[in-house]
């Protein structure tokens, strides 16, 4: 029986009605008073409970009292073995003991396991972060917001798969190794096929499979998986993360920000703890419906200029002590926007859609009919995190090929590896229709939505460097 539901059952019944029950568990406590050891057990069903003394919420357990007499002498000498971190099969009768404590007063032991190195104990825990990091398992047993960050995960991936399900959404899986390195402007990781005799390339997005799939007729698809980028590690950057994409045939941005607004509130909801959750000293709104600005009045809002007034851009620009000489007005737009607008959306305490980016800064995406210069295009900030972006889909396979060759020239060539994907063009020949296209950091969401701040802490293994070894 999980501790979690022996801990819910009535403790105070009378001695003779006590439920007779049956746990299994890890020691975290063996404690001795003469004739009696008193044992804690833990498992992952356990709650977590307010210590009396701090009001901080730490590891619940459940006490076991074995007495020599009720469990025998086979069993009672096999306490004299126990350990902590061993893991213990108990039977026996659920109550209180006479400080009221819920015990169960032990009638049978079974040894299930035994930990041949020594765990944490009571007091000095768990300190030091690149231990909990590197020993990940002790870290969930030990600290309870690692397990409880975990769990979190894991329900926000549900609420995520269960929603699109209901929106007629078809989860796929796509090649993680690709002989091209195509999706996103990255540095990929590179690898080699022995067999075959040629490199291939961890994914470094998951757009071109999927859409090829919209091609094919899927025409609601998504998936959620791993993504690699060989580029630097910081508190919002690992080099293994997990993305959300998901294409939708005959939709647009607009049904793209309905979508993601519904998917981020039910994520909230299933956390079950109001609309409102903290991140560090800040609480953020989740209370649809979120705001909606365009780039365009955004910008004009907080640089004082209009993003189409080429002279009074480079006025604000070099005012902020940007280099403004040769440099094309796009850039400068993206210069200050950057450091004018975003530090804004950083102060709003709910989230915020961004949309109608001028379409120099996004190449794949498709244009507004009557306003060619902007694009189809919408992210979402949260806190100044840009947690989403969505657009309406490129499917003009002529374009496509034009702004693909473009955007590799522009690059250098470990990113872009001088390769075109031949293959998606072509596909893109037999007719993709009209989507709706979104990418979702996962990692940075249960950062959001958990009061994480650094993304090593949502991630059970995040990269680490290879543990010194002492010198012989």
């Amino acid at each position: 029986m999980p501790i979690g539901e022996v801990l819910r059952l009535d403790a105070d019944l009378p001695e003779e009605q006590r439920p007779h029950v049956k746990v299994a568990g890890r020691i975290v406590l063996n404690r001795s008073a003469g004739k009696l050891q008193f044992i804690d057990l833990w498992d992952w069903t356990t709650p977590l409970r307010k210590n009396k003394e701090t009001r901080e919420e730490e590891r619940g357990k459940l006490q076991v009292m074995v007495g020599q007499r009720q469990v025998g002498e086979p069993s009672w000498s096999l306490v004299k073995l126990l350990d902590l971190g061993d893991l213990l099969g108990v039977e026996g009768r659920f109550g209180r003991t006479k400080t009221g404590e819920p015990t169960i007063f032990a009638e049978k032991l079974t040894y299930l396991g035994k930990s041949l190195l020594p765990h944490p104990d009571k007091h000095s825990g768990m300190q030091d972060i690149e231990f909990r990091l590197r020993h990940r398992y002790l870290d969930l047993i030990y600290n309870p917001e690692t397990l409880d960050r975990a769990r979190k995960r894991i329900q926000i991936l549900k609420t995520i798969r269960r929603h699109l399900d209901e929106k007629g959404f078809v989860e796929v899986e796509t090649p993680v190794l690709h002989a091209i390195a195509g999706g996103a402007a990255a540095r990929p990781f590179v690898t080699h096929h022995n067999a075959l005799g040629i490199d291939l390339f961890l994914r470094i997005a998951l757009e071109l499979p999927l859409k090829r799939l919209l091609v094919g007729g899927l025409e609601r698809v998504y998936e959620m998986g791993r993504v690699f980028r060989n580029e630097g590690i910081s508190p919002r950057h690992n080099p293994e993360f997990t993305m959300l994409e998901l294409y939708q045939a005959y939709g647009d941005y607009h049904s793209m920000m309905d979508l993601t607004e519904t998917l981020i509130v039910n994520c909230v909801i299933s956390l079950e703890h109001g609309s409102k959750l903290p991140y560090g000293d800040r609480v953020v709104d989740y209370t649809p419906p979120f705001p909606r600005r365009s780039y365009g009045e955004l910008f004009e809002e907080h640089v004082g200029v209009a993003m189409t007034d080429v002279e009074g851009c480079r006025a604000a620009a070099g005012k902020t002590g940007f280099a403004t000489a040769n440099k094309h007005p796009d850039v400068i737009v993206h210069h200050l926007f950057e450091t004018k607008v975003e530090p804004a959306l950083a102060k709003l305490d709910q989230p915020i859609f961004v949309f109608d980016y001028p379409a120099a800064l996004c190449p794949l995406t498709k244009r507004k009919r009557e306003r060619p210069e902007i694009a189809e295009r919408f992210e979402l900030y949260v806190l100044g995190m840009e947690l989403a972006n969505a657009y309406t889909e490129l499917n003009d396979p002529i374009t496509q090929e034009q702004t693909f060759r473009q955007q590799l020239a522009g690059l250098p060539e470990e990113e872009s590896m001088a390769k075109m994907d031949e293959d998606f063009v072509r596909a893109l020949k037999h007719g993709m229709p009209p989507a709706g296209g979104l990418g979702i950091g996962i990692d940075r969401l249960v950062m959001l939505l958990t009061n994480t701040t650094t993304i090593r802490d949502v991630i059970l293994f995040p990269l680490l460097r290879p543990e010194a070894r002492p010198r012989s």
